[in-house]
């Protein structure tokens, strides 16, 4: 198996640690937007991107995720041609005990004596078969959504599928 990116956070361990009024310096989360585009239009055609290996998402990739996809959709589409809508949002809090890597560094920490870490970002968890994203767009773009699709799964550190989803209008 190939290793992908972002391996360190990746992983789902221990319970999630989500209770934010607890911690202080918790920094916001990068993404702001979760839809885009057209809200009010009813598009026939439903993209999917659904997770298909457990996994944390930090807040840095659904924000690179939803870059690449709207840019690449709005250029093709146009702003009011599609609806994209970004599903988990990061609650995990991720935290790092940071350690001091230069010659005399022993002598200024305490090593793993109270080791419990200082928050540095947030993660979104998804299980297998979780949608990480949806794509509207209508019936005759259906390849221009496929690719925005894949090069959104390519900011994700998990394997992705895209599922088509073609929704029956009565005429």
């Amino acid at each position: 198996m190939p290793l992908r990116p972002a391996r360190c956070y990746r992983l789902v361990k221990g319970p999630a640690y989500t209770r934010k009024e607890y911690v202080r310096g918790v920094p916001p989360p990068k993404i702001t937007k979760f839809t885009m585009g057209n809200t009010k239009a009813d598009f026939p055609l439903v993209i999917q991107l659904v997770a298909k290996e457990p996994a944390q998402i930090r807040h840095n990739a659904l924000e690179a995720m939803r870059v690449a996809c709207s840019k690449h959709l709005s250029s093709r589409l146009g702003e009011n041609n599609y609806f994209l809508k970004i599903h988990p949002y990061p609650h995990h809090v991720l935290r790092e005990n940071k350690m001091m890597a230069f010659a005399g560094a022993d002598r200024l920490q305490d090593g793993m004596r109270l080791a419990f870490g200082d928050p540095i970002g947030t993660a979104a968890r998804v299980k297998a078969g979780d949608v990480v994203l949806t794509i509207k767009v209508p019936i005759d773009k259906e390849e221009v959504a496929k690719e925005a699709a894949k090069r959104a799964a390519s900011k994700l550190p998990m394997p992705c599928e895209i599922m088509v989803i073609k929704s029956v209008t009565k005429i």
